[in-house]
């Protein structure tokens, strides 16, 4: 059985913690939930692979953004794994331009897969999922999300930079 955060301690100083998981580079994604009005989305570097069989993939999702609630209501979220060329939709869905609720979605190609989630059109790569688990943890939610469609992007020539990821590190976000 897991252990609760009241369970563990606290044993790091947060702004510690918080300094050294800058340091963790991560690829940049924009995780979305809902449909139509009620689209909700944001920038999360919190995702990853869980299991290959079957497709499972978990994203930790603060439970105080307006994405997390269209999590939860839905049952579905989509993973889009961005490009460079997209910093400027990542900063838009981290709130950095001010811009909240379904009209972050004015900017972009957005369409849906399997669950009706907003789909990044020319995403790096695309995960539909499916809420089948989630655990509370501190501030977050894990949501387990069993993956129902995926889509990847055409190749483009190594020289154009929209070929290479988005990463985030020590505040920024990078080029990788």
């Amino acid at each position: 059985m897991a252990s609760s955060p009241l369970d563990v301690g606290q044993t790091v100083d947060i702004p510690a913690f918080r300094a050294a998981m800058r340091e963790l580079a991560a690829g940049v994604t924009i995780v979305t939930a809902g449909d139509g009005d009620g689209r909700r989305g944001l920038t999360a570097t919190a995702v990853c692979s869980v299991s290959v069989e079957p497709p499972t993939l978990l994203a930790c999702i603060n439970r105080a953004t307006e994405g997390h609630a269209a999590i939860a209501a839905g049952g579905a979220f989509c993973v889009n794994v961005v490009a460079a060329e997209h910093r400027v939709l990542a900063d838009r869905f981290a709130g950095r331009d001010g811009a909240r609720g379904a009209s972050r979605f004015d900017v972009g190609d957005w369409d849906s897969l399997e669950t009706g989630a907003p789909a990044l059109g020319d995403a790096l790569a695309v995960f539909d999922c499916r809420v089948v688990e989630t655990i509370e943890w501190g501030t977050h939610t894990i949501f387990i999300g069993a993956v129902v469609a995926t889509r990847t992007r055409e190749p483009v020539a190594d020289a154009d930079p929209g070929a290479h990821g988005l990463v985030y590190r020590a505040g920024a976000f990078a080029v990788a």
